[in-house]
């Protein structure tokens, strides 16, 4: 991979933590940093997973992929919005 790539997939991640935080319903209490950090990650198993699943080789823009990635943010900002409302509910 290189430093473009790189690059390209973190703006990508940052994109699809936004679009991910759009598709949970309600607020979510997260630090927008967090959710930008789960839009990388879930930009990186998204590709991996459309890979994997044989529709990442597409003629022009991978739909499908993408569909992946959004899916993917969304249930990152869940669980984590989820994990930090128990955590304070306990204190």
């Amino acid at each position: 991979m290189t430093v473009t790539g790189i690059i390209t997939a973190i703006i990508v991640g940052l994109i699809i933590g936004a679009l991910g935080r759009l598709v949970v319903p309600g607020k979510q209490n997260i630090p927008i940093w967090l959710t930008l950090v789960i839009g990388v990650v879930a930009a990186l198993l998204g590709t991996v997973l459309a890979r994997a699943t044989g529709v990442a080789d597409t003629k022009g823009f991978d739909w499908i992929e993408f569909l992946f990635q959004i899916v993917l943010a969304a249930i990152g900002v869940a669980l984590v919005a989820g994990y930090g409302s128990r955590r304070r509910i306990t204190r």
